[in-house]
Protein backbone atom coordinates (compact mmCIF):
# COMPACT_ATOMS: atom_id res chain seq x y z
CA UNK A 1 0.00 0.00 0.00
CA UNK A 2 1.19 3.43 -0.85
CA UNK A 3 0.76 6.74 0.99
CA UNK A 4 0.48 9.78 -0.96
CA UNK A 5 4.09 10.83 -0.68
CA UNK A 6 5.34 7.49 -2.56
CA UNK A 7 6.30 5.65 0.49
CA UNK A 8 5.13 2.19 1.73
CA UNK A 9 3.34 1.55 5.15
CA UNK A 10 3.57 -0.71 7.20
CA UNK A 11 0.41 -0.50 9.54
CA UNK A 12 -0.78 -3.64 10.47
CA UNK A 13 1.81 -5.60 9.35
CA UNK A 14 3.43 -6.34 12.90
CA UNK A 15 1.19 -9.85 13.28
CA UNK A 16 0.93 -10.60 8.96
CA UNK A 17 5.05 -10.87 9.77
CA UNK A 18 4.92 -13.63 11.96
CA UNK A 19 1.67 -15.07 10.68
CA UNK A 20 -0.64 -17.05 12.56
CA UNK A 21 0.92 -18.34 15.95
CA UNK A 22 -1.22 -20.92 17.27
CA UNK A 23 -3.44 -20.38 20.51
CA UNK A 24 -4.48 -22.66 23.23
CA UNK A 25 -6.96 -22.25 26.18
CA UNK A 26 -6.50 -24.07 29.26
CA UNK A 27 -6.52 -24.14 33.03
CA UNK A 28 -3.43 -22.77 34.98
CA UNK A 29 -2.20 -26.68 37.42
CA UNK A 30 1.03 -24.87 38.76
CA UNK A 31 1.96 -21.76 39.73
CA UNK A 32 4.89 -22.03 42.02
CA UNK A 33 7.61 -21.01 39.92
CA UNK A 34 8.86 -17.34 39.19
CA UNK A 35 7.22 -16.42 35.68
CA UNK A 36 6.06 -19.75 34.51
CA UNK A 37 2.77 -21.63 35.09
CA UNK A 38 1.76 -25.06 33.87
CA UNK A 39 -1.19 -25.00 31.54
CA UNK A 40 -3.48 -28.25 31.43
CA UNK A 41 -5.25 -28.09 28.24
CA UNK A 42 -8.20 -31.15 27.20
CA UNK A 43 -8.50 -32.28 23.99
CA UNK A 44 -11.19 -34.78 23.19
CA UNK A 45 -10.39 -37.44 20.89
CA UNK A 46 -11.93 -40.43 19.18
CA UNK A 47 -10.64 -43.84 19.76
CA UNK A 48 -10.03 -45.81 16.95
CA UNK A 49 -11.13 -49.37 17.91
CA UNK A 50 -14.14 -48.28 19.78
CA UNK A 51 -14.93 -45.07 18.43
CA UNK A 52 -15.93 -43.72 21.86
CA UNK A 53 -14.87 -40.38 22.68
CA UNK A 54 -12.08 -39.06 25.85
CA UNK A 55 -10.73 -36.68 27.11
CA UNK A 56 -6.73 -36.20 26.87
CA UNK A 57 -4.82 -33.52 29.00
CA UNK A 58 -1.67 -31.84 27.67
CA UNK A 59 0.30 -30.11 30.04
CA UNK A 60 2.56 -26.87 29.01
CA UNK A 61 4.62 -24.51 30.40
CA UNK A 62 3.74 -20.88 29.61
CA UNK A 63 5.71 -17.36 30.56
CA UNK A 64 4.00 -15.51 33.02
CA UNK A 65 5.55 -11.76 32.90
CA UNK A 66 3.32 -10.24 35.83
CA UNK A 67 3.46 -13.30 38.05
CA UNK A 68 -0.80 -12.62 37.62
CA UNK A 69 -2.19 -15.94 37.20
CA UNK A 70 -2.99 -18.36 39.84
CA UNK A 71 -3.98 -21.71 40.11
CA UNK A 72 -7.92 -22.43 38.89
CA UNK A 73 -7.23 -19.43 36.34
CA UNK A 74 -8.61 -20.23 32.42
CA UNK A 75 -6.33 -18.75 30.42
CA UNK A 76 -5.15 -18.13 26.75
CA UNK A 77 -1.54 -19.10 25.57
CA UNK A 78 -0.02 -18.28 22.45
CA UNK A 79 3.60 -20.09 21.01
CA UNK A 80 6.94 -18.43 20.57
CA UNK A 81 10.16 -18.90 20.63
CA UNK A 82 12.17 -21.05 22.97
CA UNK A 83 11.90 -19.55 26.02
CA UNK A 84 13.92 -22.39 28.41
CA UNK A 85 14.28 -26.16 27.84
CA UNK A 86 10.27 -26.45 28.71
CA UNK A 87 8.73 -23.22 28.17
CA UNK A 88 7.33 -22.65 24.48
CA UNK A 89 4.17 -20.74 25.13
CA UNK A 90 3.38 -17.21 26.40
CA UNK A 91 0.36 -16.16 28.64
CA UNK A 92 -1.53 -14.21 26.16
CA UNK A 93 -4.43 -13.26 28.55
CA UNK A 94 -6.73 -14.64 31.94
CA UNK A 95 -9.97 -15.31 30.33
CA UNK A 96 -11.43 -16.03 34.04
CA UNK A 97 -10.20 -15.98 37.07
CA UNK A 98 -10.78 -19.27 39.77
CA UNK A 99 -12.39 -16.88 42.40
CA UNK A 100 -15.27 -16.01 39.48
CA UNK A 101 -16.82 -19.50 39.53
Amino acid sequence: MTTETGNTSNAGSAAGDRGRRQVLVGTVVGDKMDKTVVVAVENVVMDRLYHRYAKRTSKFYAHDEANECRTGDQVEIVASRPLSRLKRWRVSNVIRRADER
